[in-house]
């Protein structure tokens, strides 16, 4: 589990693909208590939760499979890509963000960049079956940036950037048309889940007591 704080947005060292499989060469150095990095530990890297197969150090090496690389951006690596870097929670820490679990839902493409007065208005198209799990002012993962949905569309939604988001995420390097890794709000899931699931009821006090939204 994850929250889609970044920790740090860091070059890739170098990319090698084999058998299919793509190792991704990072050195975690730069982030606080990397001493305690170790095999087998999870990482989000662009959102995409991997986990660090082979560690010298603080120069881990990653693998994605073929499966994740189609559903991430993760293929469009090449050594010297920036990618935003989150380690798991720790039970007992201060959450921040929103609930992320690290399952990317879609690859979408950024659409639109405007600065305005001090922020970043960007647009992303992410077409309507992810749109359709979002909601105005909710949380979305972009990358593995936790953000609000300023504007949501049919088939697209705006966020609102911070200079300090841009500066210490990968946002700096977005031009129109990089793909970007989507996951959807979490909790929002399972309350879609359910109405589908329950077609036949009105959404009611009763409804959400059975879905557990309400107790008692």
């Amino acid at each position: 589990m994850f929250t889609g704080i970044v920790e740090a947005a860091l070059p890739v060292r170098s990319v090698e693909d084999v058998d299919g499989v793509r190792r991704v060469h990072v050195d975690l150095s730069s982030l606080k208590g990397s001493s305690s990095l170790k095999l087998g530990d999870s990482v989000a890297i662009n959102g995409c939760c991997l986990t660090i197969a082979n560690i010298d150090g603080a120069r881990a090496i990653f693998e994605a499979i073929p499966e994740t690389l189609g559903l991430t951006n993760l293929g469009d690596l090449v050594s010297g890509s920036t990618i935003n870097i989150e380690r798991a929670l720790m039970a007992g820490a201060r959450f921040d963000g929103h609930f992320v679990q690290g399952h990317v839902d879609q690859v979408a493409e950024v659409g639109d960049i405007r600065e305005n007065e001090g922020e970043w208005r960007v647009r992303i198209d992410c077409g309507r079956t992810f749109a359709d799990q979002c909601i105005a002012k909710g949380s979305v993962c972009v990358d593995g940036i936790s953000l609000t949905i300023a504007e949501l569309d049919d088939d697209c939604f705006v966020t609102a950037i911070i200079p300090h988001t841009r500066q210490v995420t990968n946002i700096r390097e977005w031009k129109v048309g990089t793909r970007v890794n989507l996951e959807a709000d979490l909790i929002g899931k399972y309350v879609r889940r359910q109405l589908q699931r329950d077609t036949t009821s009105s959404v009611d006090e009763d409804l959400l007591r059975r879905a557990g939204f309400i107790a008692g």
